[in-house]
């Protein structure tokens, strides 16, 4: 993948200058400009909450980086660190023209090269477009949320070894507190059912199995949170419905945790919850770097690494033999990491 170009300011669209041309109505674009204005609202409301958290004052603000590549696309990285409210929060876009290598057509699509035999792909040119995100709270009782959209096709020919062309979206909203208060855990998992059932009522109690089965840490034996939905290689639909359920699940982003947030924000806290805390992005951390496999998918096809990365904290921690105290509230949280529980 071609190295990327730092921009003053982002461009109108990061598509390639023949798609531009008459292609406002095509899943591309419209796609592009959703997770454009989803990255721009949400960004809005993480500086609102800023604003009146942690003792008043200004609140910290985005950081902007623009990027393109020579063959076409490129992307937005709004970062924001060391706030009142927030300890690090991203929110990124990107639009990216490629060739995977095969080992990274088999972590894109391992279900689609399982079922080639051992068929090998070769190189597969591919498009991707996507808004991803990260926030991590300052207070240990406000939870982390990640949350990521993302609209994928290969563009190889129908032919191609291994690799047939192929659309599909994935995404997914999850969240990761440090402790388990059920009124928050509650209300995020209503918000995702709501999105969900304008749709198809099968959809959030499948993708919320499937959400606590993806961000299982194996070596852990434990969830990385408490969940949500997620979904991947998403096509059984036509495009126009699984385009507009994603973009609903996008909008329901800022309804499902803003109010966590606003009501988490100022709650007392001693070092010994913020050492919890650090315990936990510890475990957040392995998940990320070992088994997610939008990182694995970046890594592999040479995406820009500050993006890829991002969602790490600033800070975690790992201590020798850590065990929670039975019936203690951390004990509570890792429970229901080990278990996963029906919320709503």
């Amino acid at each position: 993948m071609e190295m990327e170009t730092p921009e003053a300011a982002p461009p109108p669209t990061f598509l390639r200058g023949g798609e531009r041309e008459g292609q406002g109505a095509s899943v591309r674009a419209r796609f592009e400009r959703t997770i454009r204005r989803v990255q721009a609202e949400v960004c809005a409301a993480l500086e609102a909450a800023e604003e009146g958290g942690g003792g008043g004052g200004a609140g910290a603000r985005f950081r902007e980086d623009a990027w393109t590549r020579p063959g076409g696309g490129g992307g937005i990285s709004r970062v924001l660190q060391g706030g009142s409210v927030f300890e690090k929060a991203a929110v990124n876009v990107s639009v990216v023209y490629g060739v995977m290598p095969p080992d990274a057509y088999r972590a894109a699509r391992p279900d689609a090269a399982a079922a080639k035999g051992g068929e090998k792909a070769g190189p597969v040119p591919f498009f991707a477009a996507g808004v991803s995100s990260v926030i991590h709270p300052k207070n240990p009782f406000a939870p982390t949320l990640h949350f990521n959209y993302r609209y994928f096709e290969t563009e190889a020919p129908k032919d191609a070894p291994g690799a047939p062309r192929q659309w599909w979206f994935g995404g997914g909203t999850d969240l990761t507190p440090s402790y388990i208060i059920e009124e928050d855990v509650s209300h995020f998992h209503s918000v995702q059912r709501q999105a969900c059932d304008k749709f198809d009522t099968t959809f959030y109690p499948r993708f919320k199995k499937w959400c606590d089965d993806y961000f299982y840490i194996k070596h852990r034996g434990e969830r990385r949170g408490v969940g949500g939905i997620f979904f991947d290689d998403l096509n059984d639909y036509d495009q126009e419905t699984l385009l507009d359920f994603a973009t609903e699940c996008a909008d329901s982003v800022i309804p499902a945790y803003i109010p966590i947030v606003e009501r988490r924000k100022d709650t007392p806290f001693t070092e010994e919850h913020k050492a919890w805390q650090q315990l936990r992005r510890g475990r957040y951390v392995e998940f990320n770097l070992v088994y997610d496999r939008g990182t694995t998918f970046g890594l592999k096809t040479g995406g820009r690494i500050e993006s890829i990365l991002v969602s790490l904290p600033l800070t975690a921690r790992w201590e020798y033999d850590h065990k929670p105290e039975v019936g203690s509230e951390e004990w509570k949280l890792l429970d229901a990491c080990i278990n996963p529980r029906e919320w709503i």
